[in-house]
């Protein structure tokens, strides 16, 4: 008698513990369909599951950038694509979103789970690219679309009627300890928004001295011991090369003992800054941001709206000066007169969104 194939199903992974700790081990958050009731228990926990993303401050940013029917939104950091998701369908039908993002690994599942929502093919235009380069992407689409409807000239379609650029690292990034952005688990110590291009973090620092590396660690994350840090991280550095985020952390940490004088913060903040400054340079995100900011205007119809949610001081003031400047320059008609934060219930259900800071401009 010839043996059926079974029907049972694979015996999953064996992991230490009670619960699972590492990434590739939370079988049931990375098949939430299979597991709706487990899953539903730890969003209300005010989790974020493993290698997905909880969008921040949908109803104000839907609010300020009140999309309608028929126009089209550029999505600059697709990320996820939670925000994107509310934003396409608000402006059917008719309506188009272009989104854009530098990740080669999340664009395309994010693309997958945008599509799959059902939309007309033609509404959504997805581009692996650096958001720095914004204004390019629409003279081209704008180009394309004047070939194809040769009865309006191409100026009059030219820019967005409403931009978001969500500028925070996405959960699916932090979570993935082979990405190298966490100091949680242990992993390459990488950073690299597209791992195909620039240098690693461990790369940057052979190629960094002491000054250097304090003013990144001051400029990028106002670490208020950037000099005792920086001479520390070079100093093991040269002694055996920071290849992973464990053997960093572990520098960090001890350097903040001797350094801390009494404050109240711990020695997490101290790694959270340092990864900060670290990835702001390996993927020169303010040389990004600048650009960007500095074409924006161009990129928006008359009317246009533009809204962008940053994490830390550095972002922020650069998006506050840009946007004061276009006002009294009468390149915008208004600005938001202050920082739009999520709300305490926001904060509570996702921690992660305490630190969102959110401003808004409309073109004149």
């Amino acid at each position: 008698m010839t043996d059926l194939p079974s029907e049972r199903p694979q015996r999953r992974t064996r992991y230490r513990g009670t619960h699972p700790q590492q990434f590739g081990d939370k079988y049931k958050e990375h098949q939430p369909e299979l597991y709706a009731d487990d899953v539903a228990h730890m969003v209300a926990s005010g989790k974020t599951l493993a290698g997905t993303h909880r969008p921040v401050m949908v109803r104000e940013i839907l609010e300020v950038l009140a999309p309608q029917p028929g126009e089209t939104v550029v999505d600059c950091t697709l990320g996820y694509g939670g925000h994107a998701a509310e934003l396409l369908a608000a402006v059917q039908p008719g309506g188009r979103l272009l989104g854009v993002d530098a990740d080669p690994i999340e664009l395309p599942k994010t693309e997958v789970r945008l599509r799959a929502l059902g939309f007309a093919p033609e509404a959504l235009v997805v581009r692996r690219m650096n958001y720095a380069g914004i204004a390019g992407f629409l003279a081209e689409l704008t180009a394309s679309d004047a070939l194809v409807n040769e009865s309006e000239p191409a100026e009059s379609n030219y820019g967005a009627d409403v931009l978001l650029a969500d500028l925070g690292l996405s959960s699916m990034q932090i979570d993935d300890p082979a990405r190298g952005f966490t100091f949680k688990f242990d992993g390459p110590l990488d950073m690299r928004m597209n791992p195909a291009r620039g240098l690693p973090a461990s790369k940057l620092l052979s190629k960094l001295d002491a000054d250097e590396l304090a003013q990144l660690l001051d400029e990028n994350a106002d670490e208020p011991h950037a000099v005792e840090m920086a001479t520390a991280i070079l100093k093991a550095h040269s002694r055996s090369p920071l290849t992973t985020t464990r053997a960093l952390t572990d520098v960090i940490r001890s350097t903040f003992t001797t350094t801390k004088h009494g404050s109240a913060e711990t020695d997490d903040d101290a790694v959270r800054r340092v990864f900060q400054a670290l990835r702001i340079a390996v993927n020169d995100e303010f040389g990004a941001l600048d650009t960007f900011l500095r074409n924006l205007p161009s990129c928006l119809k008359p009317g246009g709206r533009v809204a962008i949610l940053s994490f830390h001081s550095g972002e922020d003031r650069r998006v506050k000066l840009a946007f004061k400047q276009g006002l009294r320059d009468n390149v915008y008609a208004s600005i938001s007169p202050e920082i739009i934060r999520p709300s305490a219930a926001e904060q509570r259900a996702n921690p992660r969104s305490s630190a969102a800071k959110l401003r808004y401009a409309v073109r004149r």
